[in-house]
């Protein structure tokens, strides 16, 4: 009798250290988080309707209308779908798969005229400009307009050459209020003024051309500005 309580006792303190050993291996690794980049869309399509935006046939926004933006969505990292329907249907405008670096940042431009419509895709650095600075970048999203140079009004270029569906490089400035205009690449002819630009210090921006040359309305050519952090 003794000898078998003694069996019996030894497998008991074996179970309970397996418990144990158990436990703290769950303690020591946890279960790690989804790694994710971060995922900005906009509207330029300047005669397109509103739009939703699904990723991986999740609808993460709705009735996102022209030309507004999203702000930065958390989207796993990895290849993604996403698509951009019209508004309340499943008539899908952008289908396209897209791969995302965990902790990178993107910005997504639904461009084009919407029988042409398409992704545009570029990668966003929001590295904190210096002290006084702010960081702004252009993009050339009028469908019909030429390469342009954007410069200050009556000083000089800040981005030289930049064509449709092309994106230049943030650059940092100094913080303040700027009257900017859009040139015709390589000349002096304005095809657009945007008076009054404020950029402040430690803010990034981006400013991306928008409608068409000779538009009207909604869809005349013109700047949105949109801060990015």
């Amino acid at each position: 009798m003794n000898r078998l309580l003694r069996l019996s006792s030894l497998v008991l303190a074996l179970a309970a250290t397996l418990a144990l050993t158990g436990c703290s291996d769950d303690n020591d690794n946890p279960v790690a988080p989804v790694s994710q980049a971060s995922v900005m869309v906009v509207h330029a399509s300047p005669d397109a309707p509103a739009v939703d935006l699904l990723v991986d046939n999740t609808v993460q926004g709705t009735n996102l209308a022209y030309p507004s933006n999203t702000a930065y969505l958390g989207v796993n990292a990895g290849t993604r779908n996403v698509k951009v329907n019209v508004t309340g249907t499943t008539t899908t405008v952008i289908n396209a798969d897209l791969a995302l670096t965990a902790g990178a940042h993107y910005t997504v431009f639904a461009a084009d005229s919407v029988s042409q419509i398409a992704p545009v895709v570029v990668t966003d650095d929001l590295t904190m400009p210096a002290s006084g600075k702010a960081h702004v970048r252009f993009v050339h999203l009028s469908p019909n307009a030429p390469a342009v140079d954007v410069a200050v009004t009556g000083g000089g270029v800040l981005f030289s050459n930049v064509a449709f569906k092309s994106a230049a490089a943030f650059l940092p400035v100094n913080a303040g209020t700027y009257d900017l205009e859009v040139r015709v690449a390589g000349t002096s002819t304005v095809a657009l003024s945007v008076p009054g630009v404020t950029l402040q210090n430690g803010k990034i921006y981006t400013i991306f051309a928008k409608g068409f040359l000779g538009g009207s309305g909604a869809q005349a050519l013109g700047a949105q500005i949109i801060a990015n952090n």
